[in-house]
């Protein structure tokens, strides 16, 4: 019975997962290695209609003890923490212990930066950026 319930649940995560868009394909799925040993993996990335916008959204995993340098992105960043803690750097805030189940967002050009604690930790990030800009840039 368990593990009935358990199959019917992993099957609907599975199906809600392709109708939402929340799967990737094999050429999306490719990490994308960045400054500090972080890694993203695309996971979505689609035009926002009638703007010069597009929405993308990534699998971002920090090693243990790692670092975002400081960095702006040409748009909105909006992340949920998965797995893992570490330390938020937003210009103009106190820094911000994060640990899972946490969320952030972080406005269009604001420098911010972070640093991971002794295990790694995953992030799912959603980025509204301009189309054609990098989507971060070092402060």
């Amino acid at each position: 019975m368990l593990s009935r319930r358990l199959f019917s649940g992993c099957a609907l995560c599975s199906a809600l997962g392709g109708v939402l868009g929340l799967t990737a394909t094999s050429a999306q799925a490719q990490p994308a290695p960045a400054a500090g040993g972080l890694t993203r993996t695309l996971v979505r990335r689609q035009d926002v209609a009638g703007t010069n916008f597009e929405t993308i959204q990534m699998l971002v995993e920090i090693p243990a003890n790692g670092e975002a340098a400081p960095h702006t992105h040409p748009g909105h960043e909006a992340t949920y923490v998965i797995e893992g803690e570490g330390t938020l750097m937003v210009a103009g805030q106190p820094p911000r212990q994060l640990k899972p189940g946490d969320s952030f967002l972080v406005p269009t050009g604001v420098v911010h930066s972070a640093k991971n604690g002794p295990r790694p930790q995953k992030l799912f990030a959603t980025f509204v950026v301009e189309k054609g800009k990098p989507l971060a840039s070092p402060a």
